[in-house]
């Protein structure tokens, strides 16, 4: 597949999810670069900020498997990953597959299930692969999972430990729609019964497995020069130097924003990483690999404005 073809995909994905989604053009963006560089993605917003329904309709444009988990307080690993059981009649185990074995997985309200129950996916996101009584068994290439939880000061949710949120490509805060969108919202979707259903409006695949693997493929070869590199390794290494953190990204979070900014370029149509695309991902790559120190959360200092102070410090290559 051709860098022209990569680019065309993308725009009829973009397409198709806005017939059922209104706005949330960075979101369905950092969604299509999360697909192309093999990433997860992370969406974070309040209740009935179209979170699902953009998961949904995304799956249904790219015409993969889709699966849902609706993670609660009391679900267990097994339930996500399943298990061998006991088969009576044939007196032997047999493997029960649980919703993981999927193409593209929704893992609704992931922030309300126990920290045990989330690591249930840390394999499976980093390795694309689970392990069931010593067994592994693969997920293959195109798994990727799309994760929603609500805000962490909402009652009854449980904050993903480090290791998880690392796991994510991006975290992308999904916020309330502007006068405009929410008044196309409620004339769109005001009298439908049927509104979580992709199909319903209009939503069809434009790709397919072979087509994903494609532009898997593609991205991969998109060039990636020196400057580019040394301006990745510089915001990488200021967030350790930032004072107001206590914990900046790790060596993984560079080689993730090197990819998807291969990713960005092959969907705007380049062969070639720019500076441009490095400055675009950061900030939603980095918020969730860094920590503030306690001086700064005290003084009440966010970890975006932290990150962007580092980003604009930082000269990018011209």
């Amino acid at each position: 597949m051709k860098v022209e073809e990569v680019q065309s995909l993308g725009e009829a994905i973009r397409g198709e999810v806005a017939k059922a989604v209104v706005g949330q053009e960075l979101t369905v963006e950092l969604m299509l670069v999360s697909l192309f560089a093999g990433g997860h993605i992370l969406l974070e917003g309040p209740p009935g900020t179209a979170k699902t329904l953009l998961a949904h309709s995304f799956a249904a444009a790219i015409g993969l498997d889709f699966g849902r988990i609706q993670f609660t307080p009391d679900l267990m690993p097994a339930d996500i990953i399943g298990g061998n059981l006991f088969n009576f009649q044939t007196s032997s185990f047999s493997l029960t597959r649980g919703p993981i074995f999927t193409e593209l997985l929704l893992a609704d309200e992931i922030n309300r299930t126990p920290p045990k129950t989330q690591a249930a996916l840390l394999e499976a996101m980093q390795e694309r692969q689970v392990t069931i009584d010593g067994q592994s068994h693969e997920l293959g290439e195109r798994f990727m999972v799309v994760a929603t939880q609500n805000p962490i000061e909402q009652q009854g949710v449980y904050p993903l430990p480090e290791a998880q949120l690392d796991r994510f490509l991006f975290k992308q805060t999904v916020d309330y729609p502007s006068a405009d969108e929410e008044r196309r919202i409620i004339a769109s979707h005001g009298a439908r019964k049927e509104a979580m259903d992709p199909a319903a409006w209009g939503v069809e695949s434009r790709a397919d497995a072979k087509t994903i693997t494609a532009a898997l493929k593609a991205v991969s070869g998109i060039r990636l020069v020196d400057e580019v590199i040394d301006y990745i390794a510089a915001l990488i290494r200021g967030t350790r130097d930032a004072p107001d953190l206590q914990s900046g990204a790790s060596p993984r979070a560079g080689a993730m924003l090197a990819g998807a900014a291969r990713a960005r370029a092959a969907i705007e149509g380049r062969d070639f990483v720019i500076p441009d695309d490095v400055k675009r991902l950061a900030p939603p790559l980095l918020r969730h690999r860094v920590i503030l120190s306690p001086a700064a959360e005290i003084n009440g200092r966010k970890v975006e404005d932290i990150v962007a102070s580092i980003i604009e410090a930082i000269e990018a290559p011209r």
